[in-house]
């Protein structure tokens, strides 16, 4: 099982939809994050893209000097980026960051904001393109290794003679992670990545999401690592954690729901469309109508896009549904949580002593005076003894 944070590049408060509570978003604060998220022990974290959010190669290359172990989500966007290019920064990356890079492939479901960008795609032809990108993006760092070239004709892109003369550290290339819900993006999936991701929905329905494409990775020989994408409200009971998320959406009003959602109604993606359905379109407001699986809360989605959903309880339940989406078969789970600083260590502190993490047995084994390396864990006690794990 593999722990993700997240960059919170688009911004982060205490509060969902309004100022109130929110945070200046500067390099300090994004370093205090990937800090936090590197020091207690998160596989790597994601970095998100989009217009709302600030550029995550550049975010991503500034992190790089202040972390040890910590690896990068990076996304690539066909249209924006050209293969060729993304290749060589990929390369570059990881191996300046001793390969700690991984993709994020990303198509894009605003058609308003592919627009602006200069992509006038539709949603079928974006991923015929997606697919071409991200086959000669393989091709071009695979054969970098053996020194060749690439020549690819395609509908949509083409290269003649392309190389790179210094190939990445991680072969044959870095891992490609990508998530989509229509078809297509299954059948892109299956064929071309490494991990599949899936935005939080009920376990029953990622079930059936990842029966599909391990039905179309077969066909092509192929197997697919699964993920998944949620928020998390931990707090020390069941009580304090739906309080919590009665309070993150305490301030929403209704004007900016329906603007929110007027937004969301305009994109082509199928995710974003199976997210809105969970909360009705922001007509479900209540803590008994967005709690639409146990402990897995719609709110969110209420205004923010693209993961809309979380896992809400205290830690022994929270752990608990991460072990049944981890019995699905996933293995990867990309969370976040408001504020992203003060969560990184609340869901560090709580969960991961309950779950297979190797870091586990680490944070057990007591203080670093009595032979743990990772240092004391809580003040010493009247400048005398160390603090039990309970006092009870």
């Amino acid at each position: 099982m593999k722990i993700f944070w997240f960059i919170p590049t688009h911004g982060d408060s205490r509060y969902l939809g309004t100022a109130k509570g929110a945070r200046q978003l500067n390099h300090d604060y994004l370093k205090q994050v990937a800090v936090a998220a590197d020091s207690l022990g998160y596989e790597g974290v994601l970095i998100p893209t989009g217009r709302s959010c600030e550029d995550p190669w550049v975010v991503a290359s500034s992190l790089l000097p202040v972390t040890r172990n910590l690896k990068f989500l990076v996304a690539v966007r066909p249209g924006l980026h050209q293969p060729a290019l993304a290749a060589r920064m990929a390369a570059t990356f990881d191996r300046l960051s001793g390969g700690r890079l991984l993709i994020n492939l990303v198509t894009g479901g605003d058609q308003a904001e592919l627009e602006g960008d200069g992509v006038f795609l539709d949603h079928a032809t974006r991923y015929e393109q997606s697919a071409e990108f991200i086959r000669i993006w393989r091709e071009i760092l695979a054969r970098s290794h053996r020194g060749e070239s690439l020549d690819f004709e395609g509908q949509h892109l083409s290269v003649k003679g392309a190389k790179l003369l210094f190939p990445p550290l991680q072969q044959p290339h870095p891992p490609v992670y990508f998530g989509g819900s229509s078809p297509a993006a299954h059948d892109l999936a299956a064929e071309q990545v490494e991990t599949y991701l899936t935005w939080g929905e009920p376990p029953a329905e990622v079930a059936k999401k990842l029966a599909d494409v391990r039905a179309r990775a077969a066909k092509h020989g192929r197997t697919v690592n699964f993920g998944i994408r949620l928020h998390v409200i931990v707090r020390e009971t069941d009580a304090q954690a739906w309080a919590a998320a009665e309070e993150l959406i305490s301030h929403v009003d209704d004007d900016t729901v329906v603007r929110a959602q007027a937004v969301f109604a305009r994109m082509d993606s199928e995710g974003q469309r199976r997210m809105a359905a969970l909360h009705a379109g922001g007509a479900k407001r209540s803590r008994k109508d967005l709690e639409i699986s146990p402990n897995l809360w719609a709110g969110v989605g209420l205004v923010r896009g693209g993961a809309g959903t979380a896992l809400v309880g205290d830690p022994q339940t929270v752990a608990a549904r991460i072990e049944e989406y981890a019995a699905l078969g996933l293995d990867t789970f990309v969370l976040s949580g408001y504020p992203h600083l003060d969560e990184a260590y609340r869901f560090a502190e709580l969960v991961f002593p309950l779950l297979p993490l190797p870091l586990r047995n680490q944070l057990a084994s007591g203080n670093p005076l009595f032979g743990n390396p990772l240092g004391p864990f809580g003040e010493t006690v009247a400048n005398d003894f160390v603090p039990r794990a309970s006092q009870s």
